[in-house]
């Protein structure tokens, strides 16, 4: 029976737990996730700056007669040949 309480015996000699030295794990991920999603962020700034730079601008489709048309009816503007 005294095996088993043996522990409460000994209850001068705690030993108090010091703080881990050290980053925080927890801490870690946080800067790793950070940083790739401002590189992610900062690289798609600067492809999109680039290509606004050197890409010419895009060709608007044609429209059509019959859209034109119906554009001009619209703002009152009556067809040639009507």
């Amino acid at each position: 029976m005294s095996d088993e309480f043996e522990f409460a015996d000994k209850g001068s000699k705690i030993i108090y737990q010091t703080e881990a030295k050290g980053f925080n794990p927890g801490l870690i991920v946080l800067l790793v996730v950070g940083g790739l999603l401002l590189t992610f962020l900062v690289g798609n700034y600067v492809l999109y700056s680039y290509a606004q730079k050197t890409l010419p601008p895009r060709k608007k489709k044609p429209i059509s007669k019959k859209k034109m048309k119906k554009e001009r009816l619209k703002q009152g503007v009556s067809a040639p040949g009507e």
